[in-house]
């Protein structure tokens, strides 16, 4: 468990540049102080190479990390391989070797496994396809991202990056959802407001829960209802702890996320 608020830099694209102020407010209410969101570097639909890529002088993220001041990375590829992965690693440690770099899963947009689709759809239902299918087509992803973070970290001779696993806790969300136990979420279509399946807010909180559970180590269960989702859910206790729930059993049973609800009990 970690106590005392991390300095973080993030870098992404529409699946995670809206993690930094809802962690902010996650973090503040769960009585850590001293969090600082060092900055944000955000590109559209981008790969982690592409935020290397800026122009030295508009790196905003090198020049951070070149500080040695930042105590956690936040990356999100879309699909391996992904060299930026390693090269910001590598960086990053030469500056500041007890460095922590969050690698977070995307969920698949449209629900399709991109590499291996050849057209794709303008528009998709996001209540048509059923949870067995939906986790067979994460397969690969994930099983992509799992790979290179522990070649990696046996590269670096420790443990550097960690998993972020919001896609599966994106999945777990949508089996409760049918199930009926999501609370007031009753359509998997309403953790998506398009059909490339950007968050709505409660998904985005999910996202959130998750990014705080790595890097802080604790579990968001019984935390106070966060700003983004005062007018959305109204107070609705159930749902909320619905949301901190799977976030937090997401990354408690990934291996790589550093966490473990029995490490931290």
């Amino acid at each position: 468990m970690i106590t005392h608020g991390q300095r973080i830099f993030f870098t992404g694209h529409s699946f995670h540049v809206f993690v930094p102020p809802i962690l902010q407010n996650i973090a503040t209410a769960a009585g850590i102080a001293g969090q600082q969101n060092l900055g944000v570097s955000s590109i559209g639909g981008s790969r982690v190479y592409q935020h290397w890529d800026v122009p030295e002088e508009k790196n905003l993220v090198k020049a951070a990390l070149r500080t040695g001041q930042v105590d956690v990375l936040t990356l999100a590829p879309i699909f391996m391989p992904d060299v930026g992965i390693e090269k910001f690693a590598t960086l990053a440690l030469e500056h500041n070797p007890n460095i922590r770099i969050t690698v977070q899963e995307i969920w698949l947009r449209r629900d399709l496994y991109e590499p291996t689709t050849k057209v794709l759809p303008e528009t998709v239902d996001h209540n048509a396809i059923t949870i067995a299918e939906l986790r067979k087509r994460h397969v690969p992803l994930f099983k992509s991202i799992d790979e290179h973070v522990a070649e990696l970290n046996r590269k670096f001779g420790k443990t550097v990056l960690f998993v972020v696993p919001t896609g599966q806790a994106v999945i777990a969300l949508r089996e409760r959802i049918l199930a009926g136990k999501a609370g007031r979420l009753k359509g998997q279509f309403e953790l998506f407001y398009d059909a490339t399946g950007h968050g709505t807010k409660p998904l985005e909180v999910l996202v959130a829960y998750c990014h705080y559970a790595v890097i802080y180590r604790r579990s968001p269960v019984g935390l106070p209802m966060p700003e983004v989702l005062a007018n959305n859910l109204k107070g609705d206790a159930k749902t909320l702890q619905v949301l901190q729930e799977v976030a937090w059993e997401a990354v408690t049973h990934h291996p790589q996320s550093g966490v473990s609800a029995a490490r931290v009990a």
